[in-house]
């Protein structure tokens, strides 16, 4: 019996937090995509796996879908953003100011977006397109 939906995107996360490699999780997150395609979070979490293993164009594409699905999702945008600086894209200041927005209005978003960020630095020390976000979300 296949896994539903939920449970594959959850084994997902759970492995994810588990420290497992980004590369292994891409396939499991792009099957959530394709079985269920307006799953906003799928979208998100595939952007980040991407982002982390230097497919910007990849995550860009995952990211917009994901925002397309959720414009008040932080997280989506702050990955499109970091998308969109990877790929050298336009218009990243409108992104930027709705997260900040939301991040204001809403202290759960805050505090999840800032501790995807502290993820993020784990898993991919040094990454300059996230300094740069953080700074303009939290330090603005």
């Amino acid at each position: 019996m296949t896994q539903t939906v939920d449970a594959l995107f959850d084994e997902g996360i759970e492995r994810y937090k588990a420290g497992e490699a980004p590369e292994t999780l891409i396939p499991v997150f792009k099957e959530v995509c394709d079985r269920s395609r307006k799953s906003s979070s799928a979208w998100t979490c595939l952007a980040w796996l991407y982002l982390l293993v230097e497919k910007p164009a990849l995550a860009f594409e995952a990211a917009q879908k994901a925002v397309k699905l959720n414009p008040q999702d932080a997280q989506a945008r702050v990955n499109l953003v970091l998308a969109m600086l990877e790929t050298s894209k336009k218009g990243v200041r409108q992104h930027i100011e709705l997260v900040q927005q939301l991040v204001m209005a809403v202290p759960e978003l805050r505090d999840e977006v800032a501790q995807n960020i502290e993820d993020g630095f784990v898993r991919k020390p040094g990454w300059q397109s996230l300094e740069r976000v953080k700074a303009w979300v939290f330090e603005a």
